[in-house]
C-alpha cells in the first residue's frame, strides 16, 4: 500500500502517492511482458518488450545490473531494440554519509546521439537536494531542493542555460503529508502550469485521490480534473478505477498468480462514445502486463 513519503527525494516526488494511484497499474496503451532474474554474484537482469496498442510497434530492453551495497555501488546497462546503449553508475554514502553521485549516458549510433549527465545528490533527514549537470544540452545546470518539517514540504527547481547564460526553467512545489493523507500543489512551466493534488488513506483496504490541473497557455479554458480509487480484494489482488472530466474511464485489475508472476489488466472507455458503431480519434483501449520475477 502506498504511504505519502515524509521527505521524497525529489521535488518532482512531491504528490506521489496520489500519481501513483492514477498513473499506476493501468496497463491500456498496449500489452507488455517483463521478466526479472538475479544471480548470487549480485547480478540481476531484465528483459521487457512492449508492443503498442495504436501503432502495433514493438520496442524492447534489455538490462544488466550489478549492485555492491557494501561500498553503495550500482552498475546499470541498458541496451535497447532501437540501438540505445545506456550506462548508469551510482556510489551512494562512500565519499560522505547522505551523499550520492551518478552518472547516467546514452548513446544511439545510428542517429549520432548522446547525453551525459552527470547528478550529486545529497539527503538528510529534513532537506534533500540535487545538482544535476547536462554536458550535451546546452550544458545545462539543474538544481532543485526539497524542505521538510512536522509534515509541511516545499520544493523548487531550477535550470541554467550555460552557453545562453539565463535560466531556463523554474518550478516551485508546497505540499502537506499526514499518516493518512497528502496534499499538494504544483507550479510547473516557469509557473504557467499549477497542479493540486490530494491522496487519501481511507481505510487499510481502499486508497482514493484526485488531481487537478491548470494551465494559463492552454488553448481551451477550464481545469482538468481527475479522480480514482484502490481496493483491495486480498492480498494478492487489486482494483483500480479513475475517471476525468472528459469523461474516459479507466479500470485496471492486478493479481499476482504465484510468487514471482504478477498479471495487470487495463480498460479504458470514452464513455462519451460508448453508442457509437466507428468512433473516431482515442476512445476505447484494453491491454495487459504480465511480469516475472525470481
Amino acid at each position: 500500500m502506498s504511504l505519502p513519503q515524509p521527505v521524497p527525494p525529489s521535488w518532482k516526488d512531491l504528490g506521489k502517492s496520489s500519481n501513483d494511484l492514477l498513473g499506476k497499474d493501468y496497463p491500456f496503451h498496449g500489452t507488455s511482458l517483463e521478466v526479472k532474474t538475479k544471480t548470487p554474484s549480485n547480478v540481476a537482469f531484465k528483459v521487457g518488450g512492449n508492443r503498442d496498442s495504436k501503432s502495433g510497434a514493438i520496442a524492447g530492453d534489455i538490462e544488466a545490473k550489478y549492485t555492491d551495497k557494501k561500498n553503495g555501488l550500482v552498475f546499470t546497462e541498458t541496451w535497447t531494440t532501437s540501438n540505445a546503449l545506456k550506462s548508469q553508475l551510482e556510489l551512494e554514502n562512500y565519499l560522505a554519509k547522505g551523499l550520492k553521485l551518478d552518472i547516467a549516458t546514452s548513446l544511439t549510433p545510428d542517429k549520432g546521439q548522446k547525453s551525459a549527465l552527470l547528478n550529486v545528490i545529497y539527503k538528510q533527514s529534513g532537506v534533500h537536494t540535487r545538482g544535476a549537470f547536462d554536458v550535451f544540452k546546452g550544458p545545462t545546470f539543474t538544481t532543485d531542493t526539497v524542505f521538510g518539517r512536522d509534515g509541511f514540504l516545499f520544493g523548487a527547481e531550477t535550470a541554467y542555460n550555460v552557453t545562453e547564460g539565463k535560466i531556463t526553467r523554474y518550478a516551485a512545489a508546497i505540499g502537506y503529508n499526514a499518516p493518512e493523507y497528502a496534499v499538494t500543489v504544483h507550479g510547473l512551466n516557469n509557473l504557467k502550469t499549477f497542479t493540486a493534488s490530494y491522496y487519501h488513506r481511507v481505510s487499510a483496504d481502499v486508497e482514493a485521490g484526485a488531481k487537478a490541473v491548470y494551465d494559463t497557455k492552454a488553448t481551451t479554458s477550464g481545469v482538468a480534473l481527475e479522480v480514482g480509487t484502490k481496493a483491495y480484494l486480498d492480498s494478492a489482488a487489486f482494483v483500480k478505477a479513475k475517471i476525468n472530466n472528459s469523461g474516459v474511464l479507466a479500470l485496471g485489475y492486478t493479481q499476482a498468480l504465484r510468487p514471482g508472476v504478477k498479471a495487470s489488466f487495463g480498460l479504458a472507455l470514452d464513455t462519451q462514445r460508448l453508442n457509437e458503431i466507428s468512433p473516431t480519434g482515442p476512445t476505447h483501449k484494453v491491454g495487459a502486463n504480465i511480469v516475472f520475477e525470481s
